[in-house]
């Protein structure tokens, strides 16, 4: 990276932090960064990662992509770790290669993406052109996107991941009506990932899905843990409880992650933002303390009232 991009990154980052909630200093939050171990290896990774979808598809506007690379530079001057793409994303992925460039290609990503084509036999094709848009050697975890041909792909995967191509392997879903098929891979298959959407009001995975994770060690990705925004939007007509510190959280959307990634069968979750100041907000809610079940109960109760 040159002189004059990494001057300009931090030029950004620094107006950007201007607006940013007062939050610990970054190295702080870093420092006492919760985590959770992949069930399948022991490795450690923070509560919070950085999901791409919608908000890193921004095409060639040179504004745009910067903007981008200053929250994926907050994001890992946060302890970050895991960034999760895939090639339905739009150009996401060319964003993300354009943001890791700048950055010097920090060492502690966890690069995780997908695999998306009805026809497996274009999948590795496919997952050449992903990684060449990141700019990587290979990705740590390579997820089938929605059960897409996912015998097939997942074939390929497992093939891929004995050759050291691949560390992990998984699938997706973000539709409830796929949680049977989930279920029957979760239980057949030798997957190290599962992603899934859950929040303070889409909770169905409660049932079997996160019980049967921890049962197969599984570990868990949550995907639209806001519901692409909606979900603060609309915690943010009501006052947070007066117990809120109890939590650990002191605003909404950290209120919002603490109880997900409170769950004992969930690993990470995954919120998309183009913002340096959220992001930073985000990653505070995997710092300091975690609700037990008691409270977990307490907090969706709180807000099962207003829904």
């Amino acid at each position: 990276m040159t002189l004059d991009r990494r001057t300009a990154l931090r030029g950004m980052l620094a107006t950007a932090s201007l607006a940013a909630l007062p939050l610990p200093p970054a190295h702080a939050q870093a420092a006492s960064f919760l985590t959770k171990p992949i069930p399948a290896t022991g490795e450690a990774l923070p509560l919070v990662g950085l999901g791409t979808w919608i908000t890193f598809n921004v095409g060639n506007d040179k504004k745009l992509l910067d903007e981008s690379a200053a929250v994926m530079a907050a994001f890992f001057e946060a302890g970050g770790r895991m960034i999760d793409c895939s090639p339905m994303y739009g150009s996401s992925q060319p964003t993300i290669g354009y943001g890791l460039k700048m950055l010097g290609y920090p060492k502690a990503l966890f690069s995780a993406e997908k695999v998306w084509t009805s026809d497996a036999d274009s999948g590795p094709e496919q997952i050449e052109a992903s990684r060449a848009h990141w700019g990587v050697a290979r990705f740590d975890l390579m997820q089938v996107h929605n059960l897409v041909a996912w015998k097939r792909h997942l074939k390929t995967l497992r093939a891929m991941k004995e050759d050291g191509r691949l560390r992990y392997i998984g699938v997706t879903t973000s539709h409830g009506r796929r949680h049977g098929t989930l279920e029957r891979i979760m239980k057949t298959q030798p997957i190290d990932f599962v992603q899934l959407t859950y929040n303070m009001i889409d909770r169905e995975v409660e049932e079997r899905i996160l019980p049967l994770a921890e049962e197969r060690r599984i570990a868990v990705i949550v995907n639209r843990p806001f519901r692409g925004g909606p979900l603060v939007d609309r915690a943010k007509r009501h006052d947070l409880p007066g117990w809120v510190s109890e939590t650990g959280a002191s605003t909404w959307p950290q209120f919002l992650l603490k109880f997900i990634v409170s769950h004992p069968a969930v690993t990470c979750a995954i919120p998309a933002t183009t913002r340096v100041d959220h992001v930073r907000e985000n990653m505070a809610a995997s710092t300091g303390i975690l609700p037990n079940e008691k409270l977990r109960r307490r907090m969706a109760d709180f807000v099962a009232g207003w829904l």
